[in-house]
């Protein structure tokens, strides 16, 4: 089981590890009162990312090295400069009901993943608005994909809680480092076969019910809001999406809507590592409220695929509670067995049972966007 948890919060990267009496306690806290986005523990070489979003100074990306006290900044996602004309026509006046352009400059860096066993060095960075960044040198450099980028159905994506699209979930097919897939709200799901030079768009199932029926199967405005993918079988994903929970068993070519459970809006979902059918969701009531349903936090858990689901709540506080987790709040380590999740309120819970019962680490932590065994 991993025994430390990387905590990304509004207010600092936190460390907490847990301790031979088997509670968690904070060792270290790192770029304390800064908003950090994400982070990224590197399984290949022990190296940690943590990207921050400092507002007026813009997207910031640090690593360190295994062993080592010290961060050291290094580069981060440049977009290329916009072409006169489209900055012209982004510029113009247009339908109001139409989705805004993106402008060709980094907003947030939302999600980091690392390449391939056999790519050492690579890094995946999906980015607000939209785009997808590829490092070979560990986050010295960085080249925006252009292949995706410049699909003439980028026109079409737009943001869902943000203002712009975003790619927030990047997987790496473990069996074949070139094959990645991923999730964009809201722009659906793209798969390449071939590292990058070519794209497809793989949402066959998927359903958007806040669009006219005909148009709610259209694949650029679907919104996942996390997709996830068994380590052991790669060929079965995980999507929460706004208007439902999808599973695919055929990598991601075709998806299927899981009937039943507590709610089918949330952020978060997590799969087992080893287990296809187990899959961890955090339920919430959509739109305009994104809260826990009925004031009530908990976690869902199916082991047969989506057929059925236990809710559960022992250690979870009591409601009326409205603790939001956010997409990259829920984590599963390398046993299946140990849970992490943390919410827009700072709470902290750690399950070491398969999420049928929670152990409060903190519940004082600033709003927690991510969390992560390292």
């Amino acid at each position: 089981m991993n025994d430390r948890l990387l905590v990304a919060t509004r207010k600092g990267l936190f460390e907490i590890e847990r301790q031979p009496d088997g509670r968690w306690q904070q060792s270290q806290v790192h770029f304390l009162g800064e908003p950090v986005s994400m982070v990224l523990s590197d399984p290949r070489d022990g190296t940690l990312y943590a990207a921050l979003n400092l507002g007026h100074f813009g997207v910031k990306l640090s690593r360190r090295a295994r062993g080592q006290n010290e961060w050291t900044a290094c580069a981060v996602p440049v977009y290329p400069p916009q072409p006169e004309e489209q900055a012209a026509a982004a510029n113009a006046p247009t339908d109001p009901d139409a989705p805004k352009p993106a402008p060709w400059s980094l907003q947030q860096l939302w999600v980091l993943e690392a390449g391939g066993a056999d790519e050492p060095g690579v890094l995946w960075a999906g980015t607000i608005p939209g785009g997808l960044f590829r490092s070979g040198d560990g986050g010295a450099s960085w080249a925006l994909n252009r292949p995706l980028w410049d699909r003439p159905e980028r026109a079409e994506w737009f943001g869902g809680g943000y203002d712009y699209p975003g790619i927030h979930s990047i997987c790496v097919d473990p069996r074949d480092s070139r094959h990645v897939s991923v999730a964009i709200s809201c722009g659906g799901v793209w798969q390449t076969r071939n590292g990058g030079d070519s794209w497809e768009a793989t949402t066959r199932g998927m359903k958007a019910g806040y669009m006219p029926p005909e148009r709610s199967e259209d694949p650029n405005i679907q919104d996942p809001h996390y997709m996830v993918q068994c380590p052991a079988r790669p060929d079965a994903l995980w999507v929460q999406h706004h208007d439902g929970i999808f599973r695919s068993e055929d990598g991601g070519a075709s998806w299927r809507r899981i009937e039943g459970g507590p709610s089918k809006f949330g952020f978060a979902v997590a799969v087992h590592p080893r287990d296809p059918e187990t899959a961890w969701f955090a339920p919430a009531t959509k739109d305009e409220c994104r809260v826990p349903v009925d004031g009530r936090l908990v976690v869902s858990r199916t082991r047969d695929g989506g057929r059925s689901f236990e809710v559960f709540d022992e250690g979870l506080p009591t409601p009326p509670a409205y603790d939001l987790i956010y997409r990259h709040g829920l984590a599963v380590d390398d046993s299946g067995d140990r849970l992490a999740m943390g919410s827009t309120t700072g709470g902290l819970w750690v399950s070491e049972n398969g999420g049928e019962r929670w152990a409060c680490v903190s519940a004082h932590l600033p709003p927690v966007y991510c969390v992560r065994f390292g």
